[in-house]
């Protein structure tokens, strides 16, 4: 067992010692042609700012620039566990070339992605080299004894192995165990050396206070969304009691006038449109009801998340299991997110996703309420703009809560909300 863990861990060291000295190499040989490409680039766009035409091609040539800052940031988190800020001002979408060239100009990070070009093409470059010369430079020197160095020394001619001179067979052994030597130190620091790499670019990128301002932006989006969504609100109460419950009474005020005047002169209509006003009454209190629930279901007031979702599932045409453990109850403003956001999910499932059953949990943990929808319909959902989950992952980041959606085509879809929370 220990001999296997062992050998296990060799194996997984020796290819995070090839992995790092791959992808230095990689990361090499495309520094340098995209590096200098597009800081050529934004030093003419931005010299042509004057004339006009950089106008027009400021913003095209600084989003490449982005774009590659972007791909490094990644690639640095990906490959190396390096986490790099970031914090760009948002653009309109509509905005006129002089608008877009100029915000950008305006945003810090942007200079920030420019400054760490030419640091890329150097610095970044040999740091980038280096992993791949840690590794292929020892296993030059272990295959000289095996006739390398004939290619290398003429007769009569010496060739250097760092600073071992190769004139001969006993010499290239001396390179030999020097390249043994060099390969033992790449062994345990080739890893670390393409860490340097990113770690440089953090340096250079990194935005000071990113998480902070990050923050900031992602609480403006969501007050925003939040206000949006009031208001959208209102005016579907205002339109629902317009069109509905009000319609009902005005015309339940003029039957009732109406009957006023027939009381001595038509006792039978007088009745029929008593009867009439009393059917309007009705139902102009069960649509009132329906708004009321609409806006916070009595269920969810009175018994909680839980219920309230076991009371949706059993209102779908599709079969539904609820699971719950949930040992106290959040603050009712989350708790009334949550239930709408499953109410959006369960009624995305039943139009869009052609299931006949779904399985809603809900629990509590490590300070989260977390939420997933499962259903075993064809699959395919995704966040997009103009999509129901798309506006489930708006009210959920009013509470800095999140949406992962796990859609693939056949199915099943599975939806996961958490919303950070505590219990009463």
């Amino acid at each position: 067992m220990n001999t296997d863990f062992r050998h296990g861990g060799v194996r997984e060291h020796a290819r995070e010692v090839v992995l790092a000295g791959v992808r230095g190499l990689v990361l090499s040989v495309a520094v340098l042609p995209f590096g200098v490409a597009f800081l050529v680039l934004t030093l003419l766009s931005l010299a042509f700012v004057p004339l006009g035409i950089g106008l027009v091609t400021t913003p095209w040539v600084l989003t490449g620039v982005r774009a590659l800052a972007d791909t490094r940031r990644r690639l640095a988190d990906e490959w190396c566990g390096i986490r790099i800020r970031t914090a760009y001002r948002p653009l309109p979408a509509d905005a006129n070339p002089w608008s877009r060239t100029f915000g950008m100009l305006r945003d810090r990070q942007t200079w920030r992605d420019v400054g760490w070009l030419p640091v890329d093409i150097t610095a970044g470059f040999l740091t980038a080299l280096l992993p791949a010369v840690a590794l292929l430079y020892p296993v030059e020197g272990l295959l000289l004894p095996a006739g390398l160095w004939r290619s290398y020394v003429p007769d009569g001619g010496t060739y250097w192995y760092a600073f071992v001179p190769v004139t001969g067979q006993a010499t290239a052994f001396g390179a030999a165990a020097l390249g043994a030597v060099l390969l033992a130190v790449a062994w345990r620091y080739t890893p670390r050396l393409l860490g340097a790499h990113f770690r440089l670019a953090r340096a250079v990128l990194d935005t000071p206070h990113g998480e902070l301002t990050e923050r900031v932006r992602v609480l403006t989006e969501t007050r925003r969304d939040a206000v949006d969504t009031s208001a959208a609100e209102l005016r579907r109460i205002e339109r629902d009691l317009h069109d509905g419950a009000q319609a009902r009474l005005v015309a339940m005020g003029m039957d009732l006038g109406t009957v006023e005047m027939l009381l001595d002169k038509d006792p039978q209509q007088a009745r029929k449109l008593l009867a009439q006003a009393r059917r309007s009454s009705t139902e102009a209190l069960e649509e009132l009801r329906d708004l009321v629930r609409g806006i916070h279901p009595p269920v969810l007031a009175e018994r909680g998340l839980g219920d309230a979702v076991r009371a949706l599932a059993l209102r779908l045409p599709l079969a539904a299991e609820v699971s719950v453990e949930l040992p106290g109850r959040p603050d009712a403003p989350v708790e009334s997110a949550a239930y709408f956001a499953v109410s959006e999910v369960l009624t995305n499932a039943v139009k869009h996703s052609g299931a006949d059953r779904v399985w809603v949990d809900l629990h509590h943990t490590d300070g989260m309420l977390r939420v997933t929808v499962t259903d075993n319909g064809r699959g395919g959902a995704a966040i997009g703009a103009g999509s129901g989950l798309a506006g489930v992952e708006r009210r959920l980041g009013t509470f800095d809560g999140v949406l992962a959606v796990s859609s693939p085509a056949g199915g099943p879809t599975l939806v996961t909300m958490e919303i950070p929370c505590a219990l009463s």
